[in-house]
């Protein structure tokens, strides 16, 4: 892989039994750079995702994350946030006490950062509410901030704003696209298509096994 790429996807497939999801799928990420994946429902999204993340095997092909081989030289891809489907979360703890957890068990963050977290995606670090009363916007906009605790270097987000009010769509873009003047890779999935048009340097449509380029 070319170190330009914070992503690359080789004669990527997938298979589950004789269900074909996708096949021999190539993609490279340019590092710095926003790539946003479409497609109908069940085209296999949320599957490509999670194989990048290593959470799934594929039947075939490799998969490069920042010069890595994820499920060759690594499990899970280095310096990588990522939310897909929904994320794990104690519904009995408030947004703050979730972070708080998993910044003791990674270490990767402090006190301070859980609040900018929290606070960069709209929610109050000072909220005492536990995560059961939050409704669905609320569960996904703390799953961003989980996503970003640690400062990630490629950040893989499954349609970031759904569930997620018109009103706060404009704060999440805005934050992304501060992210890539930072230098931070982020590759999302949507169904949106104006969103892929505002925020993508480069957009591709999963549909009937097959992943092509998409004009934005």
């Amino acid at each position: 892989m070319e170190n330009s790429y914070a992503i690359s996807l080789r004669n990527l497939s997938k298979s589950f039994g004789r269900f074909v999801i996708f096949e021999d799928i190539n993609l490279d990420v340019p590092s710095g750079s926003i790539t946003g994946i479409s497609g109908p429902n069940g085209a296999g999204k949320s599957v490509l995702l999670r194989i990048i993340c290593g959470l799934v095997k594929p039947t075939a092909g490799d998969v490069f994350v920042l010069g890595q081989q994820v499920g060759v030289t690594c499990e899970f891809p280095p310096r990588t946030g990522a939310l897909i489907d929904s994320p794990g979360l104690l519904a009995n703890e408030s947004g703050k006490q979730n972070l708080e957890l998993l910044a003791k068990i990674s270490r990767g963050a402090d006190g301070w950062r859980v609040q900018e977290a929290l606070r960069i995606v709209g929610l109050d670090p000072l909220d005492r509410r536990p995560v059961r009363l939050y409704s669905n916007g609320m569960r996904k906009r703390l799953g961003i901030a989980q996503a970003i605790l640690e400062k990630p270097q490629v950040l893989i987000l499954d349609e970031p704003t759904d569930a997620i009010d018109q009103a706060g769509w404009k704060e999440v873009y805005e934050y992304l696209l501060q992210l890539r003047e930072e230098g931070t890779t982020i590759l999302f999935s949507s169904n949106n298509l104006d969103e892929i048009t505002i925020l993508c340097d480069q957009a591709f449509v999963l549909r009937e096994q097959r992943l092509s380029p998409a004009e934005i």
